[in-house]
């Protein structure tokens, strides 16, 4: 107001010497507001010719749009006016575009939730079964509780919080720096779902506790990881903590019975856990399953991939990166596989992982990504449903019910697509594990107490032949795994519910010196002697754990 005060006296001062102004003119041209200038989009056959009249005229294009052969520019009324009267020129105003604000039951753009589906678990969701009353627990990278995360689909919380292992400290919430273990939480136990309603996650309505072991680059050292798992094991009964998730994997240095992490593991399953491990993205060699995947007790997963498409079932494959058995001890490893082609999880924008492959990320919260950690989410999440249908079940039952209800890959001829040592019993079936009733399955000879305190080893019933090829000792021809011939990674197989893969490939004996892989194997080279004191347990300081042995999530593989 000052300014146009002083305008109006300097007007006013003007008029005293020259007499020509009103005083009225002169507050209209001390009031004159600018010329508007609007912003437009300019199209023309002949675009260079515009362009050099804008130039003429002094004015610069603010957009270059060749897609349509135009332009955008800002002009006032009069520079457009100028401008038609030289060019012929289509005009268009630049309208500002604003996004809708989101209404009840709106998102904005998700990839498509295609896992339940997969798997058959949509159907167990269908009977109102979403994994209440379980707690799954991941041992990784940490937990972000975003949306999904955080509530189940009544709206109710399911979040733990998260244990870090490495600092020992226990929070209501982690900011994971990561972006692996929120991923993987979001495979098996995401709340959300997509456009057309469909949940993303396994057990939707299971709770979710982070066990926090691993750092941004996915690594950790064995005692954060043992610590890690020895929490799970007292805070058990607490939160119902039932499945606990290990995506991670490690260079096999001994006997799977020396190994303090594995050690910690068997503990864990003996206390009532069921141990969900993946296999590894090392394959797809043989003997390329590492720790804890090696522990013939536990439920080790590899991958298979939809290849591109979730409603047709006869082009999926087993991925080039899973892992493959058999253990060194002759075990038959993976029991199972699952879903671990680029599958869609929650993953925060600003972690490490995003940072490093943009391009997977879809802007806001979903993350596209491979592995056989991914795989092992998937499982955990069906293991979960099957404890909230029977609470009672131990982690064997669990196990062998997995195992019954897999589907193996077959060939047109009704041949395993892969062999048991790549593929286990087959790719999980939610529905299938949950319907079937078998029992005895699981860890037959093996007495997981007499392991632990040293008075007895296994092995389990896989060997190699004279000609580099391993089988099953007691099984037929079909059961040996032909290592030269690959199996074409673009060739795809059905996965078959009425065929069961022969479960005596789970049984086991005592007779470890038999193999024929052994005989030059020098075990001292190991670095896990067995003078390990098991009564001390593995978690206490007074045990030898060499604290600088690095542990990893299992490493980004192309997707597929």
């Amino acid at each position: 107001m000052k300014n146009i005060v002083k305008s109006i006296c300097k007007a006013l001062a003007t008029v005293s010497v020259i007499g020509t102004l009103s005083f009225a003119s002169v507050v209209q041209a001390a009031h004159k507001v600018p010329e508007q200038i609007t912003s437009y989009i300019l199209s023309s056959k002949n675009l260079p010719a515009v362009m050099k009249q804008l130039d003429t005229m002094g004015l610069k294009p603010t957009h270059q749009l060749p897609i349509i052969n135009a332009i955008a520019v800002e002009l006032t009324d009069a520079q457009l006016e100028q401008l038609k009267k030289h060019v012929t020129v289509k005009v268009s105003e630049n309208y500002q575009v604003k996004a809708s604000t989101w209404g009840a039951g709106k998102k904005r753009f998700q990839p498509i939730a295609s896992v339940p589906y997969v798997i058959d678990a949509d159907l167990v969701h269908f009977i109102y079964n979403l994994g209440d009353g379980v707690t799954i627990g991941f041992l990784d990278t940490g937990l972000d509780q975003l949306p999904g995360l955080d509530r189940d689909m009544a709206g109710r919380d399911k979040a733990w919080g998260t244990y870090d292992a490495v600092a020992n400290t226990v929070s209501n919430y982690d900011d994971e720096a990561s972006g692996h273990g929120t991923h993987v939480a979001s495979v098996a136990g995401n709340s959300d779902t997509d456009m057309y309603g469909n949940v993303y996650g396994v057990a939707p309505n299971a709770a979710l506790v982070g066990i926090k072991a691993f750092d941004a680059e996915g690594k950790a050292t064995y005692a954060d990881v043992i610590r890690g798992i020895d929490w799970a094991v007292q805070v058990k009964d607490q939160i119902n903590l039932r499945v606990l998730n290990m995506s991670f994997s490690a260079t096999i240095r001994s006997h799977y019975w020396d190994d303090p992490l594995n050690q910690a593991v068997m503990k864990a399953w003996q206390e009532g856990l069921v141990i969900v491990a993946s296999a590894g993205n090392t394959g797809p060699d043989p003997m390329t399953i590492g720790v804890p995947g090696n522990v013939p007790y536990i439920i080790t997963v590899g991958a298979m991939s939809d290849n591109y498409t979730i409603t047709k079932g006869d082009d999926d494959r087993l991925a080039t990166f899973s892992a493959a058995g058999p253990t060194y001890e002759g075990f038959v490893k993976p029991e199972i596989v699952a879903p671990g082609g680029h599958l869609s999880g929650l993953m925060s924008f600003d972690t490490q992982i995003v940072q490093e492959h943009p391009e997977y990320h879809d802007g806001g919260r979903y993350f596209e990504m491979s592995g056989t950690s991914q795989a092992a989410a998937v499982v955990s999440g069906v293991a979960a449903l099957l404890l909230t249908k029977e609470p009672n079940l131990t982690p064997d039952e669990v196990k062998c019910r997995l195992i019954a209800g897999a589907e193996p890959a077959l060939t047109a001829q009704g041949a395993l697509a892969y062999s048991v040592f790549q593929q286990g019993a087959g790719m999980v079936n939610a529905f299938s594990t949950l319907a079937n009733k078998v029992t005895g399955c699981a860890n037959q000879g093996l007495n997981i107490a007499k392991d632990l305190a040293g008075e007895e080893h296994y092995s389990g019933s896989a060997n190699i032949n004279e000609d580099g090829n391993f089988y099953v000792e007691g099984l037929s021809d079909a059961y040996i795994w032909n290592v030269a011939n690959v199996v074409d990674p673009e060739t795809g197989y059905q996965w078959y519910s009425d065929v069961a893969v022969d479960r005596f490939i789970w049984k086991n004996n005592l007779e470890i010196d038999r193999f024929i892989w052994k005989n030059n194997v020098e075990v001292d080279r190991f670095i896990w002697k067995n003078n390990v004191d098991v009564n001390r347990f593995i978690w206490k300081n007074s045990v030898a754990v060499s604290t600088s042995e690095t542990i990893r999530v299992n490493n980004w593989v192309e997707q597929q």
